[in-house]
């Protein structure tokens, strides 16, 4: 084993005109999250904690599409999702439809802990987080005027936005034309911004345990009941006794590639080291999808890879290494 090592990631698809304060912003906010997770591996913390003690920080900073912060509805309204995964046993718990949990990750991990079941969603999930005693807030603290602004813009194009750190001229620009245009497509469908958003940290501890924790409120404007890759375990989250993986993007496409499981998939049946199969996936498994993924192995290796023009993302080792970045 070569140590614990830390990545996290604040989404992939980043507007290259994307003004130079708020990628200091994010930068600040992705440096702050490594610290906590550096600090919390020094004191020997498992890893399935520290994924959602530097995702819980994630949530409640409403800079990333995650928790307070999250991408709107068409309907105005916020809801959520997250999944965790222990990799040791391949314990997972996931959530979606949330729309008064504060901190999704955590009822997530109470799915996995607290629950007979992997997966609960919407009023199930609710009632769940209520048994549970989790704190609960109304739906508006989730909603910024930010994501007010970007959800009117997204319903004047009749389309669906993914970013709302994009600057203001761009969005005018993208709602004044016919989203028909885009050369862009999801699911088939074309679409007037690509700039996909998620929130997730991986974690290899001191004692080679993996873990992957991921968390989101979706797209701008998507149709309610909508449920992308984040809580699906193999395809936004994954985490076994080799690797932990956390994806982000274009919800559909990772879906299609079950993204996460391959990474693993190849380390195990190809013989790939970490970076090989990190490479091969986003290669060889998105077809025409945009995402990027953030990953470590148990041997205290941390990896990246993505097809978009950026990703949010940090690293650091216990050997010293740390290293936060936006573009290639």
């Amino acid at each position: 084993m070569g140590g614990w090592a830390i990545a996290v990631h604040g989404g992939a698809g980043v507007d290259p005109n994307l003004p130079q304060e708020r990628q200091e912003e994010a930068k600040k906010l992705l440096t702050r999250c490594l610290h906590l997770g550096i600090s919390a591996l020094r004191s020997n913390i498992p890893a399935i904690d520290v994924v959602e003690l530097v995702v819980r920080e994630l949530e409640t900073d409403p800079l990333f599409n995650s928790g307070r912060g999250s991408a709107l509805t068409e309907n105005g309204t916020v809801e959520m999702e997250a999944s965790i995964m222990d990799g040791p046993k391949r314990r997972c718990g996931a959530v979606s439809g949330l729309t008064t949990v504060k901190n999704p990750i955590s009822l997530a991990r109470l799915v996995m802990e607290k629950s007979p079941h992997s997966y609960l969603a919407f009023s199930g999930a609710e009632e769940f987080a209520r048994q549970q005693g989790v704190e609960l807030v109304d739906n508006d603290y989730f909603i910024t005027e930010e994501n007010v602004g970007m959800l009117k813009l997204a319903k004047e194009a009749n389309s669906i936005l993914f970013d709302y750190r994009i600057p203001a001229a761009g969005l005018e620009s993208c709602s004044a034309g016919a989203a028909a245009d885009s050369p862009l497509v999801m699911n088939g469908l074309p679409i007037s911004v690509y700039a996909p958003e998620t929130v997730g940290c991986v974690v290899v501890d001191s004692e080679g345990r993996c873990a992957a924790a991921t968390s989101t409120g979706g797209l701008m404007n998507k149709k309610s009941g909508r449920i992308g890759d984040s809580p699906l375990i193999g395809s936004g989250t994954y985490a076994c006794d080799l690797c932990g993986i956390s994806c982000t993007g274009e919800g559909e496409a990772i879906i299609r590639g079950t993204l996460a499981r391959d990474v693993a998939a190849v380390m195990e049946y190809k013989g790939l080291d970490l970076q090989g199969a990190v490479d091969f996936v986003v290669k060889e498994r998105l077809d025409e999808g945009k995402a990027g993924l953030i990953a470590v192995s148990r041997d205290g290796e941390v990896a990246c890879g993505f097809n978009t023009n950026g990703m949010f993302r940090g690293f650091a080792t216990e050997d010293g290494f740390m290293e936060v970045g936006i573009w290639e």
